[in-house]
């Protein structure tokens, strides 16, 4: 028997995983999960962690489930494969592409954007492989001012963008996010919007937090207000309960639905 939901896009930290929590990722979720995929659908974990740094969260999870798909930075895609997961590389080297084309600009704008930054905030200001304008904020206003000031200046650099999840934000490429690689992943597999759900919690998530690439739309009791309010506005479905046990929650209420129609 086939599932109305063919494709599950889902954050990883604080949406499914909850570092603290005992299981980290809710064993309800995960079951939920591993009955749609015996159903025909594929699960994709859409995060900002690189490969590394979901690996070891997973391993320590010990899920009993896979995703099919990964989108790492928000951006590069993997597929499952045997036991490994392997690149898209037309769509990973298109991306990267794009990105080293938008950063020989930035790379330029790098020491005004840090004195800009430093002059009025504490905040760590890095370079790592995805981006050579990184920031830590010192706390959640700061980041919220600072934000403003650099969509300020990606305005000027178009299309670069910010990307932020809390105190974190990193300069990148705006054709390449969450949103992009989930609809990447769809036309891949052949999935119309009114078959993905996705789901999410913070404001990395927002671009795939669209109808325009999911019409199953959802967050947890534990997102932050822009996010519930999009989620809102889109005529999605907000959990009142937190992290992986609000997922399935949203799977359900979904799911329900569409028995009844």
């Amino acid at each position: 028997m086939s599932t109305p939901i063919k494709l599950i896009s889902t954050d990883f930290d604080g949406t499914i995983y909850a570092e603290f929590e005992n299981p980290p990722i809710a064993e309800m979720f995960t079951a939920r999960i591993g009955q749609l995929q015996k159903q025909g659908a594929k699960w994709v974990i859409n995060t900002g962690r690189d490969m590394p740094g979901l690996m070891e969260a997973l391993a320590r999870a010990r899920l009993p489930v896979r995703p099919d798909f990964l989108v790492l930075v928000e951006r590069e895609i993997h597929f499952h494969e045997g036991s490994c997961y392997r690149a898209i590389e037309d769509w990973n080297e298109a991306c990267a592409k794009a990105h080293r084309q938008i950063f020989r600009q930035l790379r330029q704008d790098v020491p005004k954007l840090a004195d800009w930054i430093h002059a009025r905030y504490k905040a760590t200001i890095y370079e790592d492989p995805y981006s050579p304008f990184c920031i830590i904020a010192d706390k959640p206003a700061d980041a919220d001012s600072i934000h403003e000031y650099l969509a300020g200046y990606c305005r000027t650099v178009p299309p670069l963008t910010v990307v932020r999840n809390d105190v974190y934000a990193r300069l990148a490429h705006a054709g390449y996010n969450k949103g992009s690689a989930l609809a990447e992943i769809a036309r891949r597999e052949g999935i119309a919007p009114e078959h993905i759900f996705a789901v999410g919690d913070h404001l990395n998530d927002l671009p795939m937090l669209s109808r325009d690439h999911a019409h199953c739309l959802a967050t947890n009791a534990n997102a932050i207000g822009p996010v519930k309010q999009a989620v809102r506005q889109a005529g999605g479905y907000i959990s009142r309960h937190r992290h992986g046990a609000g997922v399935t929650d949203a799977l359900d209420h979904f799911l329900d639905g569409a028995k009844g129609r």
